[in-house]
């Protein structure tokens, strides 16, 4: 039977980023990489398992040439940090976890050898003494928390040279003892500057050279990131934005630059995206943009956030409006800024409610 494939990529610094920072932003980050990386899987592995920060891929009776195994890793290297890069340039959030996650490393541990299989509950997964020399290679003495790890046995198979030296890649040679008997491998530290990463996509920077068209300010008894996860977690803002339907976004993500959600009022989908504009150093902002409010051609809203002191915080709403029309202009002078000033008090009292309740419930 020919041999297969064991392929391991696992997060390095997974443990330290959990245990030290904000549980709920972490776990979305680890979920979005891990998502990042099964996404970049070019040679149709298997999945076998997701182990917390880890996948463990297989391929059956097949290994891919010394090429195509090579460009997976860097495919998948490049997935990784490409989207550390996305997480660091369009941050909102200020938590630890947000600010820390670009600091997240990657290891890919690479081996081969013949499969056995067993089934539980109907799902067939590898089995025996390869899987766990591979799970074993893992921990390992390589001085990095960045790089690729090709048993020898694979390396074997593909032909890879302990010489072999690219842009991306420059194997040496190592080994370490488990449960005494040595296992040698090659290894290769990756630079992420030497990757190719993705560009990030363009976020517009809002500039306005007038004064809001509308906008109330409020002190909040709680510290700017607390008070920012409550605007911008949508299963929060949830509880506290009376009279939306439902927030329709993607759950598994922090909210960033340029990430989409829809509100849903009446029935009627409004669409918005997550945009900036300039503030003072000491503040922190996050901007929503929507084309689907009339009699606005064009409507944002900003939720400017300045610490007051360790535990408080004050808030400014602003609102900004485009509208082109003259009738559209009357309506909004006539009705709509009278209505959305309303609007306006009753988000900040309702937001202020909610403060409140969960500084008494915590």
């Amino acid at each position: 039977m020919a041999k297969s494939l064991l392929f391991l990529p696992d997060i390095s610094g997974y443990t330290k980023f959990i245990q030290t920072t904000e549980v709920e932003h972490s776990q979305h980050v680890i979920s979005e990489l891990l998502e990042i990386l099964i996404a970049a899987n070019t040679e149709n592995l298997h999945l076998a398992e997701i182990e917390g920060d880890a996948l463990f891929f297989y391929k059956d009776g097949e290994i891919p040439s010394q090429e195509r195994l090579l460009a997976q890793i860097e495919t998948m290297f490049t997935a990784f940090h490409s989207h550390l890069k996305l997480l660091e340039e369009n941050r909102i959030c200020p938590c630890n976890a947000c600010a820390t996650a670009p600091n997240l490393e990657l290891k890919i541990i690479a081996h081969a050898g013949d499969l056995q299989h067993i089934e539980v509950q109907g799902n067939r997964k590898p089995f025996g003494q390869q899987v766990i020399e591979a799970h074993r290679l893992l921990k390992n003495s390589v001085d990095s928390s960045n790089y690729v790890l090709i048993s020898s046995a694979l390396a074997l198979e593909i032909q890879l040279s302990k010489y072999y030296s690219s842009k991306i890649f420059r194997f040496r040679k190592s080994s370490d003892t488990y449960d005494n008997t040595e296992v040698e491998y090659l290894y290769s530290l990756i630079d992420a500057n030497q990757l190719q990463l993705n560009e990030v996509p363009t976020v517009k920077e809002v500039q306005f050279h007038r004064p809001p068209n509308l906008t109330e300010t409020r002190s909040f008894p709680v510290n700017t990131a607390t008070l920012l996860e409550y605007l911008t977690n949508y299963t929060r803002r949830s509880e506290w934005a009376k009279g939306v339907d439902r927030f329709e976004y993607n759950s598994n993500e922090v909210t960033r630059l340029g990430t989409e959600h829809v509100c849903v009022i009446n029935g009627k989908n409004l669409n918005f995206t997550a945009i900036k504009k300039p503030v003072e150093k000491n503040q922190s902002v996050y901007g929503e943009l929507t084309t689907d409010t009339p009699p606005f051609d064009t409507l944002y809203q900003f939720f400017i956030v300045t610490p007051t002191s360790e535990n408080s915080c004050k808030l400014e709403l602003e609102l900004f409006w485009e509208a082109k029309s003259p009738f559209k202009k009357l309506l909004i002078l006539l009705v709509a800024k009278r209505l959305f000033k309303k609007n306006l008090n009753n988000a900040m009292d309702n937001l202020y409610a909610y403060v409140q309740m969960k500084k008494e419930v915590d």
